[in-house]
């Protein structure tokens, strides 16, 4: 099954998706930061929705920890406002990282 993940800053502020569902933050396994998703730039609240994609896609959460930080670095910083993203999308990206 190929997840759509969406991501946009709308007038209410972040809205992040899986599927047309809210994409958990996954805070009660790894806490990066408590101010929800952010994007285009390096640090916790991206490092967050990195991880929250990741656990989502891998259904490993040590397996997302350890891919965290080169995907928030190569991905998630460089979303732009909007941004789209597939099953397919991560595992593509996942095998060029290691």
């Amino acid at each position: 099954m190929n997840k759509v993940y969406l991501g946009d800053r709308t007038i209410d502020g972040i809205v992040v998706t899986v599927d047309g569902k809210p994409l958990d933050e996954h805070t009660q396994t790894k806490c990066y930061s408590r101010n929800g998703f952010e994007w285009s730039y390096e640090g916790p609240e991206p490092s967050q929705l990195a991880y929250a994609m990741l656990v989502d896609h891998l259904g490993d959460t040590a397996r997302a920890e350890q891919l965290q930080a080169p995907f928030m670095r190569s991905v998630v910083a460089n979303f732009q406002n909007e941004w789209e993203m597939t099953s397919s999308d991560i595992d593509r990206i996942l095998q060029q990282l290691r």
